[in-house]
């Protein structure tokens, strides 16, 4: 029988104790944080243990929270207002804990007990470094490498990790937050040189939507007005 969310995150924290940084269940989804030193062997429990059973990893993605916490719009109420208002730029959250800049998603399914995890891992260094988990679910190699090539995630015991999307001469990562929406460089055919060449990026970037809507209009719009039905 399916268990429920809330009896998965007790068992997780009766089998792992202090390798847990937390554990969070929100609409019924349980997401697992990690202290980064235990994830490959938190890992292997979590496929071998009979009474978790995770013997499928869906996705392993990266996350950067370089701008987490500085918010430019208000987003708390956007699914029932249907849209969100500009607020004062760069205004601190001041709910947001401290935390590294870099985290890797593990999304993780049993078949067994029909159910769904998250684990989460902040990894450490510079660059973010964390534990390759290929040896225990095979289908991590590709997406371990295009965390890799999009967020510069390193992971140690990785079979071949290289870039996946980008091309071989590509600098940086293009998902980190601070990567130029127009790029570092671009690509054109030479037909003197007779080959593909890379050049300084020409194209000027243009901000079409503005961050940020003045106070004196949000007063306006924040204040219902006067009408008169008749």
């Amino acid at each position: 029988m399916p268990r429920s969310a809330d009896q998965l995150a007790a068992r997780l924290k009766e089998s792992f104790g202090d390798r847990i940084l937390s554990c969070r269940v929100a609409l019924e989804e349980v997401t697992l944080e990690l202290v980064p030193s235990s994830l490959r062997e938190v890992c292997k429990s979590l496929r071998d243990d009979p009474a978790l059973a995770f013997e499928q990893l869906m996705d392993v993605c990266g996350v950067d929270y370089l701008t987490y916490g500085h918010v430019d719009w208000q987003t708390e109420t956007a699914t029932t207002s249907g849209f969100s208002r500009g607020v004062s730029s760069n205004a601190e959250d001041k709910g947001v804990r401290e935390r590294p800049r870099f985290a890797v998603a593990y999304h993780l399914l049993s078949l067994k007990h029909n159910g769904r995890l998250r684990v989460r891992v902040f990894p450490e260094g510079d660059p973010p470094t964390i534990d390759s988990v290929v040896e225990i679910w095979s289908s991590a190699n590709w997406f371990e490498r295009e965390t890799f090539d999009l967020y510069g995630v390193l992971f140690e015991g990785h079979p071949d990790l290289r870039r996946i999307l980008t091309d071989y001469g590509f600098i940086g990562q293009p998902f980190r937050k601070d990567f130029p929406l127009e790029g570092k460089v671009e690509v054109r055919y030479d037909p003197e040189k007779g080959r593909v060449v890379y050049e300084p990026v020409t194209i000027q970037n243009r901000v079409l939507v503005p961050r940020v809507i003045r106070a004196e209009t949000q007063r306006r719009s924040d204040t219902p007005e006067e009408t008169s039905h008749g």
